[in-house]
């Protein structure tokens, strides 16, 4: 491939919910660009984009992947990310690869929420974002609706650049409303020029209309020939829509059908027009990093003289292959047989050959410039959010903060003996999948893995299996609850032993009060005289804490008490420290016992989107689940439930709400406090460790 300059290159990120057909426009777009001989399909199995085999048999896109083309002398690096719930954090990511985005909405079924939150996530990343409105080739597409939706989804202008010539099995065409000319796409041929129909030309007026008002406000000269009632000139309306575009005043909307490569060719045109080249977005979103050896902050500039820098959005670890690092470079260049400098870990990397992506396939490269995405092979220390630069000049990119997973699962080996196995294996697929987290629960000696959400995890599953021949099984994880006391005890502690020679004693007073909540836990030492000998004292709070830790009720640890040692005694002779370790636990079980003791259970902080339709359904399930609605605000065309909810009711959560919203609604989870458990279910969790205790006994 010839050198590039900076200007040459898109690189353009498909987003949008799951089934509204990025994969498909993607595909479609390699093959009119004539980067493929023929088009693949999504139930066929065989598109460019989704190779993963959890991907074919799911027939969705669950990674991130990346192919090229050309277009009219441009070099098109098409990102391909995931849209359902479970996925879109690796979009996030992905998103930071990328100038400029296509939201890709389904002429059907509209906008869901997760286009709502991949569209926040451009925004954060000042990404310039163009719509294409798919599908309009079958049943109930509905044009003006899905526009109309668009524009109060994202509170914004939502201006057709172009318009559907029919719909459904009557689609033929498409109406530009720059140019004020109609396409016809017949038998598969390039599109032919024709007049547009006379039953179309109120309604393009009017969406012409709207294009020339807005690119008007935006420019005082030509508002001023508008009000005058003079022309806007053909270029001079194409130049206020790239810049109308590229700073997200408003966003151009496209239509046409990916299956059968319709409008395909006028949507990469308006690629090159809407979204910026590297070197036009640095302009209007500055390229900013930290210097790793000063902590300033600096501005890059996207040129090839430049110092190198770049950062990893993607990450594929194969047990075969070794781990495949993505990455964008935003200044300088890098080539085959580079020393570059991993400034996020302070280590220095070997680069090898570097290649560009091409679905499951490299293309050989040997030099990548500014604005280009590239891959490269066997990092020994890079991950997914790492900056690779010039070691005279180390520059580090702010990585992009994930969402926290919003379920979690205990998972076993299905093999006895396997778990280093499970555990390594799980670590490479870390490497990958910067949403997914695992770690071993001290408390419960439980392999918890978390993700976002039920199908996320049955996906890693598949991928253990297939990648790396670990079987494990998902189980519900054990619920964290803690246990306190609601009032005050003074109790004496006392062990006394005699079985021939030396014996044993050790006793203490203690006085124990509950603590507010999230005060932990507290010691204090009010001996006097010398009642217990100041080397015991320790002792005694040892035999506390530990007993604390596996609490009085149903085994799980005791929080917020405050324990006061005020009296004891000792023998000169029989006194040791494991004599008062015993007499601290003694006395404290007999106290916790006394203060009235109750169970906790952990609530989470939830936040649920979800359509406005559905909002009654949601709000009367959250209550069903004892939680605690405290908030509800509108979010476009959706609604923005805030709620506490108990971290056992919401195990299944995930699943629930898809139904409930028929697949459009989305939640984020995070810990927010202890509460008491209700006494009924206390009782029942009680039970269940007693009945566990005289089991193993």
């Amino acid at each position: 491939m010839a050198t590039l300059t900076v200007r040459e290159i898109r690189n353009v990120a498909l987003i949008g919910h799951g089934g509204s057909g990025k994969t498909s426009v993607a595909e479609a777009m390699l093959y009119t660009a004539g980067a493929l001989d023929r088009m693949g399909s999504v139930p066929n199995g065989n598109t460019v984009m989704d190779f993963e085999a959890e991907e074919i048999n799911r027939k969705i896109t669950i990674d991130t992947s990346v192919a090229f083309c050309d277009w009219k002398d441009t070099k098109l690096d098409i990102i391909d990310t995931p849209g359902f719930i479970n996925f879109i954090e690796e979009t996030h990511e992905s998103l930071k690869a990328a100038d400029g985005a296509v939201l890709v909405a389904s002429g059907v079924d509209g906008v869901k929420a997760e286009a709502l939150k991949v569209y926040e996530y451009a925004s954060e990343l000042e990404v310039p974002v163009i719509a294409f409105i798919n599908g309009m080739d079958k049943d109930m597409a509905d044009f003006q609706g899905t526009l109309e939706q668009i524009e109060r989804s994202f509170g914004k202008e939502a201006i057709p650049l172009q318009v559907p010539i029919g719909s459904g099995k009557t689609l033929r065409g498409l109406v530009d409303v720059i140019r004020m000319k109609a396409y016809l796409y017949e038998n598969g041929k390039a599109p032919s020029a024709a007049d547009i129909p006379p039953d179309m030309e109120a309604e393009t007026g009017k969406y012409r209309k709207k294009l020339v008002e807005k690119i008007c406000e935006a420019d005082d000269n030509l508002l001023s020939i508008y009000l005058d009632g003079g022309e806007i000139k053909e270029d001079e309306l194409i130049n206020g829509v790239k810049t109308g575009s590229i700073s997200r005043q408003f966003i151009p909307v496209l239509a046409g059908s990916a299956t059968r490569a319709m409008g395909i060719d006028k949507l990469m045109d308006a690629v090159l027009l809407c979204l910026p080249s590297p070197a036009e977005h640095a302009k209007v979103a500055p390229i900013t990093a930290q210097n790793a050896k000063t902590g300033e902050a600096e501005t890059l500039t996207p040129t090839a003289d430049a110092p190198f820098s770049a950062y990893v959005f993607k990450t594929i670890a194969d047990p075969f292959t070794g781990r495949l690092s993505f990455f964008r470079v935003y200044s300088g260049k890098v080539g085959t047989d580079s020393n570059v400098l991993n400034t996020s870990r302070g280590a220095k990397e070997r680069v090898g050959q570097v290649f560009y992506p091409f679905g499951k396939k490299q293309v050989n490269a040997q030099t990548l410039g500014p604005g280009e995405i590239g891959v490269v092979a066997k990092l020994k220390e890079t991950n997914t959010g790492d900056t690779l630069s010039d070691e005279t000049h180390p520059a580090r990119y702010e990585k992009v903060r994930l969402a926290e997973p919003v379920i979690s699962y205990a998972i076993a080996s299905r093999s006895k003996g396997d778990e280093e196995k499970v555990s390594n294996a799980l670590h490479k697929i870390l490497e990958e999948d910067q949403a997914l987290h695992f770690h071993r629960d001290e408390e419960t000696k439980e392999m918890i893995l978390s993700g976002m959400g039920q199908l996320h995890l049955e996906v890693i599953i598949e991928k253990l299996k297939r990648k790396f021949g670990v079987e494990v099984e998902l189980k519900t994880p054990k619920i964290p609850y803690r246990e306190t006391i609601t009032g005050t005890a003074k109790v004496q502690g006392r062990y006394k032993k005699q079985s021939g020679g030396r014996g044993q004693y050790g006793d203490c007073w203690i006085e124990v009060k509950p603590l507010p909540r999230g005060r932990g836990f507290e010691f204090i030492d009010n001996i006097v005289g010398g009642a217990i000998p100041r080397n015991y004292i320790p002792a005694v709070e040892k035999g506390v804490i530990e007993t604390l830790k596996e609490g009085i009720l149903a085994g799980h640890p005791m929080i917020d008490i405050s324990v006061t040692l005020f009296d004891g005694s000792y023998h000169t002779v029989d006194s040791s420290e494991m004599a008062f370790k015993i007499a601290g636990s003694m006395a404290i079980k007999k106290a916790a016992m006394e203060a009235k003791p109750i169970l906790l259970e952990p609530v989470m902080k939830v936040v649920v989107i979800a359509p406005e339709e559905t909002l009654g359904a949601v709000i009367g399930d959250l209550n069903a689940r004892r939680g605690k609605v405290h908030g509800m605000e509108q979010s476009g065309h959706n609604q923005r439930v805030a709620a506490h909810v108990p971290m056992s009711e919401m195990l299944t959560y995930a699943n629930q709400l898809q139904g409930l919203t028929a697949g459009r609604g989305m939640y984020t989870m995070e810990f927010f406090d202890y509460e008491q458990t209700p006494p009924h279910i206390a009782q029942k969790i009680v039970a269940e460790a007693e009945a566990k205790r005289k089991k193993e006994e």
